[in-house]
């Protein structure tokens, strides 16, 4: 069976929307335009997003039932863990806006991809129980990824030093949010 590419689009751009929200939070917390980071942001969330799926369609229902059993919990303590840490640290700074010259540490940046793109190793499940090819769903799920990704992060630059220290705040309720969305979905059911 062969999906049709707007239902292949509508997998990507609903697949890439953790890692767009992420992409803001990132960006609020770099406060300063910086394209070679956002390159580096979008690329490492598309390159997962387009992994995970492949993993996932190749690994099949063997390797998913043993993750899918934790899958929601790894997503939700990933999540939870970066956006308390980005709450603390925008409470600890107070009204003083903060640049990060260095951007994220590759270690923060890999916790983020991978929690971002959990979701994607069942999409690729689904994908191979539909029997179809994966070639074009998982360029097309890290293209949207990396685009999304990179607007996102520029976008959350936008928002920094403008509105101080409570972006970096909200954006880290966002991600608890979104790892609260995770886990409470998978335990009750979207």
């Amino acid at each position: 069976m062969t999906l049709s590419y707007p239902y292949i689009f509508l997998l990507a751009v609903s697949l890439s929307m953790d890692a767009f929200a992420v992409s803001i939070s990132a960006g609020i917390s770099m406060q300063r335009a910086d394209r070679k980071e956002a390159l580096r942001i979008a690329l490492a969330f598309g390159i997962f997003q387009a992994v995970m799926p492949t993993i996932g369609f190749f690994g099949a229902s063997s390797f998913y039932n043993y993750i899918s059993k934790v899958d929601h919990w790894i997503a939700f303590i990933l999540l939870a863990f970066i956006g308390g840490k980005m709450i603390v640290e925008a409470y600890k700074k107070g009204d003083e806006c903060e640049v990060f010259p260095d951007g994220l540490s590759n270690r923060h940046l890999l916790i983020l991809a991978i929690a971002t793109s959990i979701d994607a190793l069942a999409a690729g499940v689904g994908l191979s129980i539909l029997s179809t090819e994966i070639l074009i769903p998982v360029l097309l799920i890290g293209l949207t990824t990396f685009l999304f990704s990179f607007f996102g992060f520029t976008f959350g630059i936008r928002l920094g030093c403008r509105f101080g220290n409570r972006m970096e705040m909200i954006g880290g309720t966002v991600l608890i949010l979104i790892g609260l969305k995770v886990l409470l979905g998978d335990l009750f059911g979207n």
